[in-house]
């Protein structure tokens, strides 16, 4: 890493964040291609062009209803009921979130130390992560509704014996910081049919991340249902609505993973150097889940991790990065993927273990990133900057 840029680094750690709660206000829709300010941060997956309009008004009066029927304060099950037709993707998300709350469970009581297992990668793996591995696979198995899965750990599809979706996941990222104390997380898209391949992001019935840490949170988006959605488990084991996040507004937060890129990358330290100068507060914990998951909650902020010529890609596009994109573009903000200048919903998925590199955030700041590696932001031409605190 630079030094100048670990020394910069270093002094932002020190800095105190101190956030207000910035008032939420309601406003018409711009029109479609209308000039956008930075903070009204359009959705990239909300805002998709190339639908007719009389299926965007009928798409709009259904997200309406639906938005009007769920309410915070319900359980998970209600919430399913009100917002999705399907019974068999009702049926997988309260399936999975079973398994969420298990997983929870074997994370505060298992065993941190590392084994002898190795999976197909030639990546170590610990004890608690086969645990939630297994767990998953038995929780599809049982769901009746999942045709095939894979894991990061498994990334051989598997039949499950059901029909409806196919599921792929990350059982526990972060796990190697388990031992630390810091949140880590499950991660998984959920596709209809029975393929696992030649398929995107945006194909996604639903997507969403267990988060394991002081609390434990059932975040989740469904492709026909707006927002993305909070769910905090209770006391009695059940899971209630407490947050949906709609808006991803402009802010100085960053999160910037793989800084060893910055070596060799100019561009990437160019953007670094950036956050820095500007006082951004940086929040990073190393693990993709919280750092993802902490700008749905505090509505802005940027995640980055990008390659190098000496460093290189890790992050899997089917089990991690799809995923996440759905749930952060349905929240209301923005990804760009592979270099491409594309959605992380856009881009094709060719094999199981495809890598890539990733940015996900508000609007603003995703135009940045790219403009700043890449030299062009043409999705987001439109839009001008407005970046506060």
């Amino acid at each position: 890493m630079n030094t100048s840029i670990a020394n910069k680094v270093q002094g932002a750690t020190r800095k105190a964040a101190t956030t207000g709660k910035v008032a939420r206000t309601a406003g018409t829709a711009a029109a479609s291609r209308r000039s956008a300010p930075l903070g009204s941060a359009k959705s990239a997956f909300n805002g998709r062009q190339g639908i007719s309009m009389a299926h965007a008004t009928k798409q709009a009066k259904r997200s309406t209803k639906l938005a009007a029927r769920a309410e915070v304060g319900d359980t998970l099950e209600e919430f399913l009921e009100k917002s999705t037709d399907d019974l068999k993707l009702r049926q997988l998300m309260l399936s999975m979130g079973e398994a969420v709350r298990t997983i929870a469970y074997k994370v505060r009581t298992a065993s941190c130390n590392a084994t002898a297992c190795i999976n197909s990668f030639g990546d170590e793996q610990l004890a608690v992560d086969l645990l939630a591995d297994k767990i998953l696979f038995e929780t599809l198995k049982f769901s009746g509704v999942c045709e095939l899965a894979c894991s990061e750990e498994v990334p051989e599809p598997l039949p499950m014996g059901g029909e409806g979706f196919s599921v792929a996941f990350d059982p526990l990222d972060g796990s190697s910081i388990v031992d630390t104390n810091f949140s880590v997380g499950t991660i998984f898209g959920v596709w209809p049919g029975g393929k696992l391949t030649g398929i995107t992001g945006r194909d996604q019935a639903a997507a969403a991340m267990g988060v394991y840490g002081p609390r434990t949170v059932y975040c989740l988006a469904l492709k026909d249902t707006p927002g993305c959605h909070e769910f905090l488990l209770q006391d009695d084991g059940k899971f209630v609505h407490v947050k949906e996040t709609t808006n991803i507004s402009e802010g100085k937060m960053f999160s910037p993973g793989n800084l060893r890129a910055t070596f060799d990358n100019p561009e990437y330290a160019k953007l670094v150097n950036y956050w820095i100068d500007n006082q951004y507060t940086l929040r990073y914990t190393g693990g993709m889940v919280p750092d993802v998951f902490q700008i749905i909650v505090k509505e802005k902020g940027v995640f980055s991790n990008v390659i190098s010529p000496s460093t290189k890609a890790k992050l899997r596009l089917l089990f991690e990065v799809a995923p996440l994109a759905l749930l952060v573009e349905k929240a209301g903000g923005a990804s760009s993927c592979d270099g491409k200048c594309v959605s992380g919903l856009d881009v094709n998925v060719d094999v199981h273990d495809q890598r890539t590199q990733i940015c996900y955030g508000s609007v603003g700041e995703v135009k940045r990133f790219e403009e700043t590696l890449y030299g062009k932001s043409e999705r987001f031409a439109e839009v001008t900057e407005n970046v506060s605190a």
